[in-house]
């Protein structure tokens, strides 16, 4: 499978784990050291891995209540053979996210190190 694929695989992993709340999925693309940053008023959120990874267990999935996926990839950026950042929009529930996913290709295949996120709007 060509690297881009390979890559846009584990995005679609990614989209799939958050339209289900399926923590094994995302399991399988994020790195478990890991961490989420999201800046709101001024202030800097943190959360490792787990910690999202728990939050994201215990809420009601978009699947569960019939919403449509609704997901796009709008950049890649390749910092090199194994690593890049992907900017994505999806919606979760009412929300309207746009994330900066980093990854890298190590051992495990690609996995995201990092998540920045923005509320972009609610519906």
């Amino acid at each position: 499978m060509p690297r881009e694929a390979e890559l846009l695989n584990a995005v679609d992993v990614y989209f799939r784990g958050l339209y289900s709340c399926d923590v094994r999925l995302l399991d399988e693309v994020f790195h478990p050291a890991s961490s989420l940053f999201d800046v709101d008023e001024g202030v800097v959120t943190v959360d490792p891995y787990p910690a999202w990874r728990e939050v994201v267990a215990n809420r009601t999935s978009p699947a569960s209540v019939g919403q449509e996926r609704a997901e796009e990839i709008l950049v890649v950026d390749w910092l090199s053979d194994a690593a890049a950042v992907v900017r994505v929009r999806l919606r979760v529930l009412d929300s309207i996210f746009v994330d900066h996913l980093s990854f890298v290709d190590g051992p495990d295949g690609w996995q995201i190190v990092s998540k920045v996120w923005h509320l972009e709007s609610t519906v």
